[in-house]
């Protein structure tokens, strides 16, 4: 029997770690959700001539070229149940004080499967977390209390899984 060549990263019974470089935990928390994993480049259109006669014209024709403009990337929003680790709040913390020039961290995002091998590994560099939501809570109420974790990014970039560069 061959072993399939694909495979499909489901989106249940999975989860995801943050890793940030410098830090002192093996793992610097897990989630249950990642919105935002983006990156996008602008499209710049440049109108030119071509030497192109159309109609009773003897003269060129505009076109519109399209050339790639500058790249962007998105917020990373992070989704977990809340934990009593701080280390997230103080790095928020630490960044709201005035010291978001020291505290910008380079990192990873892993995705792992059931199994708990890395299925997919994100890379950031210069982040910095831009919010911070817990959401809202009832006595009465059944829900887990939800942080939520926004991290701005200047690079994003997927890898090869175990790749830690």
């Amino acid at each position: 029997m061959t072993k399939p060549t694909h495979e499909i990263l489901t989106t249940s019974r999975f989860y995801i770690g943050l890793y940030l470089e410098g830090s002192d935990e093996a793992v610097d928390g897990y989630f249950q959700e990642c919105k935002g994993l983006k990156t996008s480049q602008d499209v710049i259109e440049c109108p030119e001539v071509v030497p192109l006669a159309w109609g009773s014209a003897s003269h060129g024709r505009f076109s519109n070229v399209k050339i790639p403009g500058n790249l962007k990337v998105n917020n990373i929003t992070l989704v977990r149940s809340l934990r009593s680790s701080k280390t997230l709040w103080n790095w928020l913390m630490a960044v709201q004080q005035g010291q978001w020039a020291e505290q910008r961290r380079d990192g990873a995002i892993v995705i792992y499967r059931q199994d708990a091998s890395e299925g997919a590994r994100f890379v950031f560099e210069r982040a910095w977390p831009a919010s911070y939501k817990c959401s809202d809570v009832s006595a009465s109420g059944g829900d887990l209390a939800v942080e939520e974790l926004e991290l701005a990014c200047e690079v994003f970039e997927r890898v090869d899984p175990g790749d830690t560069t």
